[in-house]
């Protein structure tokens, strides 16, 4: 995974609440193991037509917005437990996903596949869509060492939680197993301890 430890970028205001992993991803898509390619299928049903042609009415078919944040309505990722949703969003090249809540499941599996979902108060996620619908090209840099989401034209800011283990993974670029082996000098210690 690459190292996270803050990003500046301007945002995609995805205002609707309640996205499923079925909208960010549909199941017809899920017939493969590899991670590559997902992101051109990310919300396929919303982003295309049935015909195939882009739907320029959704947001992300919209060439005022872009950038590697993605600011979602409440309730993000909710549905069946699909790691391929993560799989999406970070192959479409989001880093961040800022709601007011994320499913459990979900926020699990963003933040083992590289992506920071950053949960603030419905009163921020307010400020930021109004913000970024305001000017699109505002700015927003996520400070995962301080655990601080910042619009930075206004200076609002607002701090967040994560898990201590998963943040030491995101800065270093660790997966699971990167994380281990990071620590093997002190597993065999204690391992000779105990023999």
């Amino acid at each position: 995974m690459d190292k996270f430890t803050k990003l500046k970028s301007s945002a995609i205001p995805l205002s609707i609440e309640n996205v499923d992993t079925d909208q960010i991803i549909p199941a017809r898509f899920l017939k493969v193991t590899s991670r590559d390619g997902f992101g051109e299928n990310l919300f396929r049903d919303w982003r295309y037509h049935k015909d195939g042609s882009p739907n320029l009415d959704f947001v992300m078919n919209n060439a005022t917005y872009s950038g590697s944040v993605l600011v979602a309505g409440d309730n993000f990722g909710c549905g069946s437990s699909r790691e391929h949703a993560a799989w999406a969003i970070h192959d479409y090249g989001f880093k961040v996903v800022v709601s007011s809540f994320f499913a459990d499941i979900f926020k699990g599996n963003a933040l083992n596949n590289g992506v920071l979902p950053v949960q603030v108060s419905p009163e921020y996620l307010k400020e930021l869509f109004t913000q970024i619908k305001k000017d699109p090209k505002t700015q927003i840099e996520v400070d995962l060492e301080n655990q601080k989401i910042t619009i930075l034209s206004t200076g609002s800011s607002s701090s967040f939680e994560i898990n201590s283990y998963k943040k030491t993974c995101l800065i270093n670029g660790y997966d699971d197993i990167d994380f281990l082996i990071s620590n093997k000098t002190e597993i065999e210690a204690f391992e000779n301890e105990r023999v």
